[in-house]
């Protein structure tokens, strides 16, 4: 079932015990940052405040599709879904995109504010973490942007923006995303950049902002094939921009040309905070639209799990799958604890090499840059059982023959192993660990077997078992 808009998915969550009303006041200032983190850290519900300090008639929620439970009924399944479950559902759903369809109004119209009526500072935007360098108003929605040239290219990216004054936001924009190559256009044109921020969507459009469905291509087509129903789209005000037409909050303006203004440092989906301050692109606000009582949707990012986490497992994981369906891999996973930056795959072991081969692949796609570290293990490692994998790495990878490192390549500047100097220029590393058996060894004297239930055993000795366990008292 696709929702119609957050507060339909809320009444979801309270009736599958995954949410907590906080009836009292909580202050914008850390509080609601630390009990936000802590929730996390404990695989807790999300929190729906109710009274925000300094933010009358606002609320906030944290940590919407914070964990798997979420995230499977945020895609209308089983809260008690696998992950592998939630991954093919996902894998499934985006194939099939669904085009968004153009609405005439929505909610998210309730409120118009303009001119001196602007204030980004009324609706609660946390100060997340303690050395934050501000009030971060999006840590869980999207920016739509559109390209200066002709194509057509309308672009739905999940980007951090910072409160700079009552109309002013600042954030950082990579050369490498989506939104830096249209913006480089516009700067070098002297024209300002149109945008427009959704927070507060229903959980799969935000989801599917989260996502990259590369140049010339729309997310909204992706979230559109999430949600099984096309996102109905309204006209934004000041801007030649469409969004959702329920979402909670947005937020209309343009990102000026070669103005930069010190942003930062924020807690990133890394687990750590690894930007410095800088000056950085500004957003300027020309309008806010938004529904009565509105709800500010705050992920909270940091040590895992949290939203980008479970995002990036399914998102990326899904990624790397396409960039290696000619290559003879089983099964590919994200591990969340990996916090986008380590991919592990198991292959049937057809040729010498094919850990290297693998690697290569993800190396060379366009996740090239944000996942350096890459697992290759046989098919009978469960690549989704990180208990497996960290045995197969125990035990399989050789210390020397089995350790692939790769210096000077293309790189993230949020990786938290970099030098300053090297975050600076985009210089990282890359790595492979290849877990796998040399396929010239004799598999009835070089290679052990493994010693685990459905190894060791004959078939029928298996069978015997599992049929019996509950007569066994398990």
């Amino acid at each position: 079932m696709a929702f119609k808009d957050l507060r339909e998915f809320i009444e979801l969550l309270e009736r599958e015990n995954q949410l907590v009303r906080v009836k009292q006041e909580v202050d914008w200032n850390l509080e609601a940052g630390a009990i936000i983190r802590r929730a996390y850290e404990l695989q807790e519900r999300a929190s729906l405040f109710e009274k925000v300090k300094d933010a009358p008639g606002c609320r906030m929620m944290g940590g919407p599709c914070g964990t798997y439970a979420r995230m499977a009924l945020a895609m209308g399944m089983s809260a008690e879904a696998s992950v592998k479950e939630i991954a093919d559902e996902f894998d499934s759903r985006i194939q099939n995109k669904i085009k968004p369809m153009l609405v005439s109004t929505g909610s998210c119209k309730e409120n118009i504010l303009k001119g001196n009526d602007i204030d980004l500072f009324k609706f609660g935007a946390p100060m997340a973490h303690d050395g934050d360098g501000g009030r971060y108003i999006n840590t869980w929605g999207f920016i739509v942007t559109r390209d200066m040239e002709d194509t057509g290219w309308v672009n739905w990216g999940m980007y951090r923006q910072m409160i700079h004054t009552k109309n002013m936001m600042g954030g950082l924009i990579l050369p490498g995303q989506d939104i830096g190559r249209m913006y480089q256009k516009y700067e070098k044109a002297n024209k300002p950049m149109p945008f427009a921020t959704v927070i507060g969507g229903d959980p799969i459009c935000t989801i599917g902002g989260s996502l990259s469905a590369g140049p010339g291509e729309s997310e909204a087509d992706l979230a559109g094939g999430l949600r099984k129903s096309p996102v109905e789209l309204v006209k934004c005000e000041t801007v030649d921009i469409e969004v959702p037409s329920d979402a909670e909050l947005v937020i209309e303006g343009h990102v000026l040309p070669k103005v930069r203004v010190e942003e930062g440092p924020f807690g990133e989906y890394t687990g750590f905070r690894t930007s410095p301050r800088a000056p950085r692109p500004v957003y300027e606000v020309t309008c806010i639209t938004h529904r009565n009582n509105p709800i500010l949707t705050v992920s909270n990012m940091g040590t895992p799990v949290d939203e980008a986490d479970i995002v990036m497992t399914l998102a990326w994981r899904n990624e790397a799958a396409r960039a290696l369906k000619t290559l003879p891999v089983v099964e590919v996973a994200m591990p969340a604890y990996g916090s986008g930056h380590l991919v592990v795959v198991s292959v049937q072991r057809a040729y010498s090499g094919v850990a290297v081969h693998v690697a290569n692949a993800i190396w060379g796609s366009k996740l090239g840059y944000l996942v350096p570290m890459v697992i290759v293990v046989d098919d009978d490692v469960d690549v989704f059982n990180l208990g497996e994998v960290v045995h197969a790495v125990s035990t399989k990878c050789h210390p020397v023959r089995g350790v692939h490192s790769r210096p000077n390549t293309p790189g993230h500047a949020l990786y938290p192993f970099l030098s300053f100097e090297e975050r600076k220029w985009g210089r990282a590393a890359n790595l492979l660990l290849d877990c796998t058996w040399p396929v010239g060894w004799d598999p009835n004297i070089e290679i052990p077997p493994k010693a685990s239930f459905v190894n060791i055993y004959p078939k029928d000795v298996q069978e015997k078992v599992l049929g019996n366990w509950n007569k066994y008292g398990f």
